[in-house]
């Protein structure tokens, strides 16, 4: 499953990245990005499966990590675009986020069934919501960069975007370290 799903953020992340770049949208590529870091949270969660929990935390603070540093980096891509100006496509915007929408719903999923407490699987269910929490955040977006002629909806779904992925990131170390805690307190 955790393949499937990291098969699936690797084709967004490309076809996001792509539409991003030709539609001038921070939010789409916020979101590329986004699926970018998942993709590679998402080979890490699998690389810990049936491992020690130890390297299971190690493999959830890398992540919440990941999405820290995401986040940062969507924040800068932001202030450049305001600073220097962009013109995104409210079309593209639109018609990327609806098909990114429900793949980041399966994944959702897919990774739901699977209705496991282990601290990587609750990033990567994070994860996802994230994601299609942040399609919606685009499509309005697009929506908005449309009928006004305007960018700062994107940018402002871009800081969105980095938004989540900020919460997300806390709340993955919160959930490590109390897993770690819970842990030492089982072994005393």
């Amino acid at each position: 499953m955790l393949l499937i799903v990291l098969a699936l953020n690797a084709l967004l992340f490309a076809m996001l990245g792509i539409g991003g770049l030709a539609a001038d949208s921070s939010a789409l590529i916020a979101n590329a990005l986004d699926n970018a870091s998942d993709a590679a949270v998402y080979l890490i969660s699998f690389l810990a499966v049936g491992r020690a929990l130890a390297w299971k935390q190690g493999a959830a603070r890398f992540s919440g990590v990941m999405l820290l540093i995401f986040a940062a980096g969507v924040l800068i891509d932001a202030g450049r675009r305001w600073w220097f100006g962009t013109e995104p496509i409210g079309w593209t915007m639109m018609g990327l986020a609806v098909v990114a929408a429900v793949i980041n719903l399966v994944c959702f999923e897919l990774i739901r069934r699977q209705h496991s407490e282990d601290v990587n699987m609750k990033a990567a269910e994070t994860f996802s919501f994230n994601d299609f929490a942040a399609n919606g955040g685009i499509l309005v977006a697009g929506a908005l960069v449309l009928w006004l002629d305007q960018a700062w909806p994107d940018l402002l779904v871009g800081v969105m975007v980095a938004a989540i992925a900020l919460k997300g990131g806390v709340q993955i170390l919160r959930d490590a370290r109390k897993s770690r805690l819970t842990k030492e307190g089982e072994v005393k």
